[in-house]
């Protein structure tokens, strides 16, 4: 049995009640850190990707914030997923557990952050995909695996050292087979006025084999604690349209229904890569706003129970086709695969 859920792990796919924070052993296992400090506007972000090539495993790694509008990334030729719970790791630059983060990408690009007070995900059966968990070798899982927690200490970006001291703290992975579909949309927000409020959403096409459908999950934590999700396609749809610069999404089920709607200049957003697991490079791959706007409507069987505005809110629209023609139009090297914000 041991042996068949090691196999059945390896397709991405998990089942009821499994781990999600364990590494899959799937070409990227990909880990990511947000860090919103409302008092003082500031947002850091953390990323990396354990890739898995033929020779063994590399990583992609980035640290970027707002409104520094700081970038950088790295293809690190050291990779480590933890196949027994929540780790990423590449050498000295990157090491990523439950409650801590530490990055090194030279000496104006570092951050080192502990993670208390730790709102975790609440519901042990299924995690951000749904049911899409069970299915084996999806091309993208994700899973919002932490939805607030209090930050200390803190990151230099650029030779400005920023304060992390009581950030509130958002984690997620996303894993699959190596592949990711032509065009993806993303988005998370805290800052609002209660800080116990998260919102977080991911969508794009989901293929497998002959499987090919769209989907869009929305999580929502609201001021009260109480968490819910939406995006099964029968039971509690939802709709989105993504444009250069804004987002809209509604969803809803039998209790609750949201409308999200987010914006922000395509000139705002850093250029981000994404892996090539096999050929150990980073290519472009999405454009992410680390502070747009996100209004938030949520209602339980009609009645409006919470809405606010967060202006520190993660927008991120992805394609390859998409993040190199922004890279064009900015004047990029032909060989570049990310690019900090034009203002």
């Amino acid at each position: 049995m041991s042996r068949l859920l090691r196999a059945y792990r390896a397709t991405g796919a998990d089942l009821p009640f499994g781990n999600l924070l364990a590494a899959h052993d799937v070409a990227m296992e990909g880990y990511f850190w947000r860090f919103t400090q409302p008092a003082t506007g500031q947002v850091v972000i953390a990323l990396a990707g354990i890739n898995r090539a033929a020779d063994g495993h590399w990583a992609t790694l980035g640290l970027a914030g707002h409104p520094t509008r700081f970038l950088r990334t790295a293809a690190h030729p050291e990779g480590y997923a933890n196949p027994a719970g929540l780790g990423a790791f590449a050498g000295d630059a990157f090491r990523g557990s439950v409650d801590r983060v530490r990055v090194d990408l030279g000496p104006d690009a570092r951050l080192d952050v502990r993670v208390g007070a730790q709102v975790p995900w609440p519901r042990r059966r299924l995690g951000g995909s749904s049911v899409f968990q069970t299915v084996p070798a999806l091309n993208q899982y994700w899973h919002p695996w932490l939805l607030g927690g209090r930050a200390e200490g803190t990151a230099v970006l650029g030779g400005t050292e920023i304060d992390l001291d009581g950030a509130q703290v958002y984690g997620e992975k996303n894993w699959g087979k190596g592949g990711f579909p032509d065009s993806w949309w993303w988005g998370q927000a805290q800052g609002f006025a209660d800080r116990q409020a998260c919102v977080a959403f991911a969508g794009g096409e989901i293929t497998a084999g002959g499987l090919r459908t769209e989907v869009t999950a929305v999580v929502v934590a609201l001021p009260d604690g109480t968490v819910f999700r939406l995006g099964n396609p029968v039971t509690s749809p939802v709709r989105a349209h993504v444009t250069d610069d804004r987002w809209w999404l509604r969803g809803r089920n039998r209790t609750w229904s949201v409308e999200i709607e987010g914006g922000s200049p395509l000139g705002s957003a850093h250029v981000l890569p994404v892996p090539l697991p096999a050929e150990r490079r980073n290519i472009p791959g999405a454009l992410e706003h680390l502070a747009g706007s996100m209004s938030v409507t949520v209602r339980r069987r009609g009645e409006l129970v919470w809405a606010d505005e967060s202006p520190l809110a993660a927008l991120e629209h992805g394609g390859i086709g998409r993040a190199r023609a922004e890279l064009r139009r900015r004047g990029a090297p032909p060989d570049a695969t990310s690019a900090p914000p034009l203002s």
